[in-house]
C-alpha cells in the first residue's frame, strides 16, 4: 500500500486520466473529489463489494 499525505487542494494523479483531489478535511473525516473518465467505475468500498457481491449471485 502507498501511504502519500496530502493537503486541502492537493491531487494524486493516477495515470493521465484519473485525479484525486483533497477538497476537505474537517472533524477527522476527509472528502476527495475523484476525476476519471466515464467508463472507469468509482465506487465506495461497500458499495463495490455490493455490486459484485449481485454479481455473482445474477
Amino acid at each position: 500500500m502507498l501511504v502519500i499525505g496530502r493537503e486541502i487542494g492537493q491531487v494524486i494523479m493516477i495515470r493521465d486520466d484519473i485525479h484525486i483531489k483533497v477538497v476537505s478535511v474537517r472533524d477527522g473525516a476527509v472528502r476527495f473529489g475523484i476525476s476519471a473518465p466515464r467508463n472507469v467505475q468509482v465506487h465506495r468500498e461497500e458499495v463495490y463489494r455490493r455490486i459484485k457481491a449481485k454479481q455473482t449471485k445474477g
